[in-house]
């Protein structure tokens, strides 16, 4: 934590692109990511969310109702 808050800019560059652990009594703090990787993590989970989404879906298959989109 102390060298991160003297240069933060300083301890980015030293990851060269990669998620860095701010620790704090040798426990982590916080974690800081780049945005790009940070928006590839959220769309990520929000994929994960869509692929449970369908799944549980697909098993309540047996309870859908038939319709004639024509009727409706």
């Amino acid at each position: 934590m102390s060298e991160f808050k003297r240069n933060p800019a300083s301890v980015l560059r030293s990851a060269n692109r990669r998620p860095v652990a701010v620790l704090s009594h040798n426990k982590a703090a916080f974690y800081m990511v780049e945005p790009a990787l940070f928006e590839a993590m959220l769309a990520q989970m929000a994929d994960r969310d869509l692929e449970n989404l369908v799944r549980s879906r697909l098993e309540q298959k047996a309870q859908a109702i038939s319709v004639d989109i024509d009727t409706v």
